[in-house]
């Protein structure tokens, strides 16, 4: 749900822009003790992977797709501060390398994919998590639940800004009705996605998900060999062991996050180019659920070309390439750039903490 220039006048999204820049600002802030223990590696490999699954869009029917938008898986994993900045890295590298979304239109981008999805993603898979017992089932079930309802959120607040300062009158009613009806079809899909996810990375290293740390969801017990050669059994609880030289604490445990190390980051990193170089080329060629509604109430002419329409990696093409070659080389180094965009985003934060 890219929003493109054109689509909505300029003090609204002057407006959209202001407001994402207080969100981003605030969210980095509450974001920089948390990638202080985990790590920039862990946030800026999340980007990049939000970034290659955006990239395939899925047939939801009529000739209409969707995407993965990414705002509730990222904030499963790494809280929903480092999600945000997540989210808006991940626009950042698509508006200004790839001329997906519009320059102008960055800051409504931002506000609906990097702010809605993940504020209310996280919102719903924490109160759907209070209530499923705590088992790890229940942290897929609570961010698929998140995922589903994020992306019609993020679809009825595009209709508020569309009231507000669309640039071609509509009847609102239509519109409403229409943006609600594909993005439930496409919440279904992203539900699926973020579903899938979770279960691997909860099944394979749950102490990496922020969401089973927070909700205190059952992780695998630990094993301490003491002294006298006696191994004891110690529950792992928030992320952090827990035992009678490790008091329990819930608010430390909430907060402090494990550490990824190298071979989990090299697997995250090999999946995301895989998806973005490989996956990719399946993806459905159908305009998505935005486009296809702007194309059928009207205003879709209402929308102009990005001011890097004419860049080397626009529309996720290499200049000069044609083939099956152009959309994967433009993939892996979206993956790329946005892994170090990330990363370098997230380790600054960490410096500017410590050093004050």
């Amino acid at each position: 749900m890219h929003v493109p220039d054109g689509f909505l006048d300029l003090a609204t999204s002057v407006s959209t822009a202001a407001v994402s820049v207080g969100a981003v600002g605030l969210c980095l802030r509450r974001a920089r003790h948390e990638v202080e223990l985990a790590g920039p590696a862990m946030p800026g490999l999340v980007s990049a992977f939000v970034f290659a699954v955006q990239m395939v869009n899925f047939p939801v029917g009529a000739g209409t797709s969707g995407h993965l938008m990414g705002g509730a898986l990222a904030a499963a994993l790494v809280g929903p501060a480092t999600a945000v900045v997540c989210l808006t890295v991940v626009l950042l590298v698509q508006a200004l390398l790839f001329a997906d979304g519009g320059l102008t239109a960055l800051g409504t981008n931002v506000l609906l994919m990097g702010v809605v999805t993940v504020v209310v993603g996280y919102g719903v898979m924490r109160l759907v998590a209070a209530v499923l017992p705590r088992r790890r089932w229940s942290v897929v079930a609570a961010g698929s639940a998140g995922a589903l309802v994020s992306v019609p959120a993020a679809a009825l607040v595009f209709v508020g800004l569309y009231a507000v300062g669309g640039s071609v009158p509509v009847p609102l009613g239509r519109l409403a009705t229409a943006m609600l009806g594909w993005h439930a079809l496409i919440g279904v899909g992203e539900a699926v996605i973020t579903g899938a996810v979770l279960a691997a990375v909860v099944a394979s290293r749950p102490d990496l998900v922020r969401l089973a740390r927070t909700t205190r969801a059952a992780l695998p017990d630990l094993v301490v060999v003491g002294a006298d050669g006696v191994r004891r059994p110690v529950a792992a609880r928030g992320g952090r062991a827990v035992g009678p030289d490790r008091p329990d604490d819930d608010r430390d445990g909430a907060q402090e996050g494990a550490r990824p190390g190298r071979g989990a980051l090299a697997v995250a990193l090999l999946v995301s180019l895989a998806v973005a170089g490989g996956l990719s080329l399946l993806a459905s060629a159908s305009p998505d659920g935005l486009e296809s509604v702007a194309g059928t109430l009207g205003f879709g002419t209402a929308a102009a070309d990005s001011a890097v329409a004419a860049g080397p990696l626009a529309d996720y093409a290499v200049a000069g390439l044609g083939g099956a070659a152009a959309p994967v080389l433009a993939g892996v180094a979206g993956v790329v750039a946005t892994a170090v965009v990330g990363a370098a985003a997230f380790a600054l934060a960490a410096r500017r903490r410590a050093a004050r």
